[in-house]
């Protein structure tokens, strides 16, 4: 006998997918406002995996992730059901913003609360609605405005489940981050839900790199879960474990002259970039304050003094962290595998 499976007063049964319009509080010109949902169950039960994108309404390499799994020929396949929401934070995505009208950031407003703020109440409603009903997550990211980040996964590496989850992904940088007050994976944990929380590129652009390793990393997780058969294909590499990472800061206000990729390994004392004075002739320099990978940097060369530059994180050995990360860029470059993970979709350009 298989469970049941109900969202909004909907029944999903077993062998079948749909979409539920998740109804949302109105616009205040009172435009109605849902939140679509897309459910494939099939036909045995196992884990209901979550996955999520757009909790942060102006990043966009999520959505695509999303809507290249649910095409997949395997879905028809499957074992166990996917509650897929492309696009959490619908307010967000109509202004091409991080935040909600009311100013607030969703990914801090966790647990929520049906009579708090319009964040608080969108809240409530997803993890009452749909967190609840999942075993798994994945919960898909990118930088922040105008910063990139290199593809990887963010997870509490301290649960034996997450971390399982975490290697089987395989993106070439797994990060240990701790649950952060009012976060989704905060709030997903209390309710004994593991979730993975994929960065990859930045916010209002798509990176068809990321994009593809997202798609793949989902069916890799999914695999690993027995939602899939298991891959007849090479075995995932061990991925590299960060316990430690910091933003450097810029040294003085200026533009910035960055001299390092992302994915780049670094040195201690290694110059990163320089920041120029536009009005006169003055020049400092950023330097490395320890060994590592760079895993996130700014991507527009106007910064203050004390704004985030580069995201570098310390690994045992930075010279196969950045070897892993060339040969996981190369995997999935258009050029070299015009068909993998795509559905034999053109790549984004």
């Amino acid at each position: 006998m298989t469970f049941d499976l109900e969202i909004a007063g909907q029944h999903i049964a077993a062998g079948t997918r749909t979409t539920i319009e998740l109804p949302l509080p109105p616009l205040y010109t009172h435009t109605p406002m849902v939140m679509p949902v897309h459910v494939v169950r099939g036909k045995k039960d196992g884990p209901v995996l979550l996955l999520s994108a757009a909790v942060h309404g102006d990043e966009l390499n999520g959505i695509e992730i999303i809507r290249r799994i649910l095409q997949l020929s395997a879905m028809k396949r499957i074992k166990g059901s996917i509650i897929a929401v492309p696009v959490v934070n619908v307010y967000g995505l109509i202004q091409s913003s991080r935040y909600l009208p009311d100013r607030r950031d969703l990914n801090r407003s966790f647990p929520g609360s049906d009579r708090g703020s319009l964040a608080a109440r969108l809240a409530d409603i997803f993890l009452n609605q749909l967190v609840a009903k999942c075993t798994h997550g994945i919960d898909l990211h990118t930088g922040a405005i105008h910063r990139s980040n290199l593809p990887q996964i963010r997870a509490n590496l301290d649960d034996e489940m997450t971390l399982t989850m975490a290697k089987s992904f395989g993106t070439p940088v797994v990060l240990n981050s701790n649950l952060r007050d009012g976060s989704l994976r905060e709030a997903a944990d209390c309710r004994g839900v593991p979730m993975l929380l994929y960065e990859t590129g930045q916010a209002l652009r798509f990176d068809e790199i990321g994009i593809r390793g997202g798609v793949k990393g989902v069916a890799n997780v999914m695999r690993h879960l027995g939602m899939l058969p298991k891959s007849k294909s090479r075995k995932i590499a061990e991925p590299l474990i960060a316990r430690y990472s910091k933003w450097l800061r810029a040294t003085s206000s200026g533009l910035l002259k960055t001299l390092k990729p992302l994915g780049a390994r670094v040195k201690r004392d290694d110059l990163l970039a320089l920041v120029d004075d536009p009005l006169g002739d003055n020049q400092t320099e950023i330097r490395a304050s320890f060994s590592g990978l760079i895993i996130g940097r700014t991507e527009i060369p106007l910064v203050h003094e004390g704004e985030a530059v580069f995201h570098i994180a310390r690994f045992e050995d930075s010279k196969e962290a950045a070897g892993q990360v060339e040969l996981y860029q190369t995997e999935l470059s258009p050029e070299d595998e015009p068909r993998s993970y795509s559905n034999d979709e053109p790549p984004i350009v």
